[in-house]
């Protein structure tokens, strides 16, 4: 049975002291920020030059994972210094093994205070800002200036590598589609790979697991090394992790990973995307996993598990559970309830795999720059207010601030719902009615009659705030919204046009 309970150190449920961590973290950011927006022309100058310190050498995995470090000037260890002091950093770590520390310090050379706060607006879409620190946070085991390297190292990864938000979703499977066509041979072949993943689902998201958990799952056996380009493996990853954080029903914040090795050969081994996938859910999307199942692992694979565990993060590797058929001590039901099970690890659920094809016209909003742009500037708007009221907590946590903020980071859900369509291509989640704009994700039979009896109730006019993850109230304009129609039918004697001049007057 799922349950709503939310985690200790989660957003709703932090300790004094956890709270108290987590305001030092966002004090340390505002930190950054000032440091920014100095006029001191030593820290200005040790900002430009702390990209060319590299951190303590970072020792080269027996795999060459990892990579190593290389040793820094003088002047550009004096500018390190001044940085970590403004920013009470500790020692380098010496278990950096993605070298995290001197991604931060190159980053911040091409950042500013501005460019830095849209990179964590961005990154935190519908979630509370809070939510995204404390990912980190109880990563580096609440310490703040690990938590700190960590995140703007991510931030970084999303904007400037990856392109997760520009490109990646911004583009989606219809920008896929299309390039399948293009003329350009690279371009079409990193689309025709990367469509292909989909089409043929080597992973893909459907249903929840016994506490709510979104289930991703990834079919082992149909991977084969080298028959597609590592670029676009790599995209189909951050594709699937980064639609993964859209169909989280608040207040559950991880998934349930499912690595299915029905069928494994030798032949489907391949360490390269093993590796990506934890760098990516270790460095980039902490805390995302609440359970690994690896299920109907055969003996073979005894001796590959060895070398992959000594790749895991501890914690990490603490949540990688062996299951093997569908019922008894070891069975995946333990885990995912029969009837939400998919029939083909054994489950009753009569559901396969069919991608569904983008849509001619389905990101025809996107076109929509002007609207965009609009909410664009609201969303930075309440950003701002969201800081003033986050930099007044971090002096003093009262009741009237926790308030202040808890509205602010509602505004900012209600926000993204809204930005949602005009900055990311639609998915097939939401051609298939999974995703619901901000309302609960509907995967099965029974959530998709209540989802439509419930959009049905909307049409003709009932408005009810739990139906959806955002408290109207909150924000003025779904709030004069909600008011104006609330008890109406809309369809009976009030033209919808009519009541919609009504509520904006």
């Amino acid at each position: 049975m799922s349950t709503n309970a939310i985690p200790e150190g989660n957003v709703g449920n932090l300790t004094t002291e956890q709270e108290t961590t987590l305001r030092k973290f966002w004090g340390t950011i505002f930190k950054l920020y000032d440091l920014y927006e100095s006029k001191d022309p030593e820290i200005q100058a040790a900002l430009k030059n702390c990209a060319n310190q590299a951190a303590a050498p970072v020792q080269k995995s027996r795999f060459g994972l990892f990579g190593g470090g290389k040793k820094a000037s003088t002047e550009d260890n004096n500018a390190t210094a001044l940085i970590e002091k403004h920013l009470d950093l500790g020692a380098a770590d010496e278990n950096d093994k993605f070298g995290l520390r001197k991604q931060f310090m190159e980053m911040l050379s091409k950042h500013s205070a501005e460019s830095s706060r849209a990179m964590i607006l961005e990154a935190s879409k519908h979630d509370h800002p809070d939510a995204l620190a404390l990912r980190f946070l109880r990563a580096r085991k609440w310490q703040v200036d690990k938590g700190i390297i960590m995140m703007f190292s991510a931030m970084d990864w999303r904007t400037s590598k990856s392109k997760v938000d520009s490109d990646i979703m911004y583009n989606g499977d219809g920008g896929g589609a299309r390039d399948e066509k293009s003329s350009d041979p690279n371009t079409k072949v990193l689309a025709h790979d990367f469509m292909r993943q989909l089409r043929m689902g080597k992973g893909f998201l459907h249903g929840t697991d016994k506490l709510g958990r979104p289930i991703s799952y990834v079919r082992v056996r149909l991977h084969k090394p080298f028959d597609c380009k590592n670029e676009s493996l790599e995209r189909f990853i951050v594709y699937n992790i980064e639609t993964g954080r859209m169909v989280l029903n608040p207040p559950i914040e991880t998934a349930c990973l499912v690595f299915d090795l029905s069928g494994f050969t030798l032949a489907n081994m391949d360490y390269v995307p093993v590796k990506y996938i934890i760098q990516s859910f270790e460095a980039n999307y902490p805390e995302s996993l609440g359970v690994i199942l690896v299920h109907n692992a055969p003996w073979v694979f005894k001796s590959i598990w060895k070398i992959i565990h000594g790749w895991l993060d501890p914690v990490v590797a603490s949540k990688v559970k062996f299951t093997n058929g569908r019922d008894g001590v070891d069975g995946i039901t333990n885990h995912i309830a029969p009837d939400r099970l998919i029939k083909e690890l054994g489950g009753d659920l009569d559901w396969e795999y069919e991608y569904v094809e983008p849509v001619e016209g389905e990101n025809d909003l996107m076109k929509d720059t002007a609207t965009r742009d609009r909410l664009l500037a609201e969303r930075k708007e309440i950003g701002k207010r969201f800081e003033a009221a986050t930099r007044k907590w971090v002096q003093a946590s009262t009741p009237e601030s926790n308030a202040e903020r808890t509205s602010l980071a509602k505004e900012l859900t209600v926000n993204y719902w809204k930005l949602d369509p005009y900055i990311r291509a639609r998915s097939m989640y939401d051609r298939n009615g999974n995703l619901r704009g901000g309302k609960k994700v509907a995967w099965y039979d029974d959530e998709k009659a209540a989802a439509a009896a419930e959009d049905k109730a909307g049409d003709n006019g009932t408005v009810k705030s739990e139906d959806t993850f955002v408290d109207a109230g909150n924000d003025g304009e779904l709030a004069a919204t909600a008011k104006a129609v609330e008890g109406l039918n809309i369809n009976e004697k009030t033209p919808l046009a009519t009541t919609a001049n009504a509520v904006a007057a």
